[in-house]
């Protein structure tokens, strides 16, 4: 074998062991490209994952919000309503005139002398422009009228035997009704 023949052959291998470095180079290469592509897309994914969530959790606090509102207005509305029926109510009550205020005033004074003992004097307090009225139906009663209160109508009275003061005024019925009756009258307005 000449000295050309080793001299080739050994290129010749040098060049084949060279060309088997470069193609397993080559393939590593391709592979840790596919490996970065894959993880690329995978972090890609997780980013557009994490943004849908963001966007979706974003949506739900803006749509909740704009629903906690929307009945926050809806629930100032109805008290408004209700505020202005109320204050009808009490318009009209304070318009009573004649024969209803007296018949009214009439229920309220005997229910508020049965508060007390028949031997016991009863000091009457009425609206000022319910004196007159209050003054004829008290007459022949253990009680007199001794001043005027501030309310829509009715009596207040007290004795200073039995220290018992009774409110059967309109106001304090209308209070006392309202708040008993609000839910139905609060459902009848609003159709719930």
């Amino acid at each position: 074998m000449s000295l050309d023949t080793v001299v080739e052959d050994v290129r010749d291998e040098a060049r084949a062991r060279a060309e088997e470095i470069r193609e397993a180079a080559e393939s590593e290469a391709d592979e840790i490209v596919a490996e970065a592509e894959a993880d690329a897309e995978r972090i890609r994914e997780e980013r557009l994952a994490e943004v849908d969530r963001q966007i979706d959790q974003e949506r739900e606090q803006t749509l909740s919000s704009a629903k906690l509102e929307a009945k926050q207005e809806r629930l100032g509305a109805r008290r408004d309503v209700l505020e202005d029926v109320h204050d009808d109510v009490e318009a009209a009550i304070e318009g009573l005139d004649g024969d209803r205020r007296h018949e009214l005033t009439e229920t309220l004074l005997d229910a508020t002398l049965a508060e007390f003992d028949d031997d016991e004097e009863v000091a009457v307090y009425a609206r000022a422009e319910d004196v007159d009225l209050v003054e004829e139906l008290v007459e022949g009663r253990n009680a007199a009228v001794d001043g005027e209160v501030d309310c829509l109508g009715g009596v207040v009275a007290e004795s200073d035997t039995s220290r018992v003061r009774v409110n059967n005024t309109f106001d304090s019925v209308l209070e006392s009704v309202w708040d008993d009756e609000l839910k139905n009258i609060s459902e009848r307005l609003f159709d719930q």
